[in-house]
């Protein structure tokens, strides 16, 4: 079975554009545990930087400024509030990030401004290599879910968007334990979903903290490095990480 899965994935690779950082431990670790089902974040597969050209149009000159505040302040207040037990759910935390990224830039949030943006979440599409990636994944014989921070509507909606209902096994969302990665049980989803051993399952990470949470957690680790990001000094690291999906297509068939 690890056999004809590799040379599916081999012969899918081939027609993908490819730009693989480096194969490592995992790559070998593979031949001898095979691995029955991949669980992704949903930034390696969803697009966000529409959202953040957004912002650039409504805030000329701004955009740039209003989107880092955003984005680091959405995740630490998921971090804050799963330390401090008071959970609301990532839309409401985005929401809140966004407020206060707005002033802490003194920039004008109107009520229309401030949906305008939030709905944006709604329309996100997948990355050019996703489908392909995802549907060669998926004929190799791969189980795949969502393990995402998202909101059940989130993931739903963007799903939908991307018209890849057929490939998702479970869409895991956090919002169901009310709790955030890196928490150790919002990892352990994906085991209770699947119903397999850990060695078993292979987590897609987008950001460099997801990626060490995962690991630590005991899932080999693949980390999408799109913003080619120095890895976090957390004391783990991703098993292999590469540019896009199509890299992950080409480390499986190794």
């Amino acid at each position: 079975m690890l056999l004809d899965r590799r040379e599916l994935l081999a012969g899918a690779a081939a027609g993908l554009t490819l730009s693989l950082a480096g194969a490592t431990a995992m790559a070998q670790r593979a031949a001898t545990r095979d691995i029955k089902a991949i669980a992704f974040d949903a930034f390696p597969v969803f697009d966000p930087r529409p959202v953040f050209a957004l912002a650039e149009q409504l805030f000329p000159g701004k955009g740039g400024a209003l989107g880092e505040v955003w984005r680091i302040r959405q995740f630490e207040y998921t971090w804050l509030r799963t330390v401090a037990e008071r959970y609301a759910d990532f839309w409401q935390v985005t929401e809140d990030a966004l407020v206060y990224a707005s002033k802490a830039l003194r920039l004008d949030l109107t009520v229309e401004r401030r949906n305008t943006l939030m709905q944006a979440y709604l329309q996100l599409r997948p990355w050019p290599d996703a489908v392909p990636a995802l549907r060669a994944l998926k004929q190799a014989g791969f189980r795949l879910a969502f393990l995402s921070n998202f909101t059940p509507r989130m993931l739903e909606t963007c799903v939908r968007n991307g018209e890849l209902d057929d490939l998702f096994e479970h869409r895991l969302s956090t919002d169901a334990i009310r709790s955030y990665k890196p928490a150790p049980r919002a990892y352990r989803m994906a085991i209770e979903a699947f119903r397999l051993e850990r060695e078993e399952i292979l987590f897609v990470a987008f950001a460099g903290w997801d990626a060490a949470g995962a690991r630590s957690f005991g899932y080999q680790t693949f980390w999408v490095n799109r913003l080619k990001l120095p890895a976090e000094e957390l004391g783990e690291t991703a098993d292999a990480a590469g540019d896009s999906l199509a890299d992950l297509v080409t480390l499986l068939s190794t």
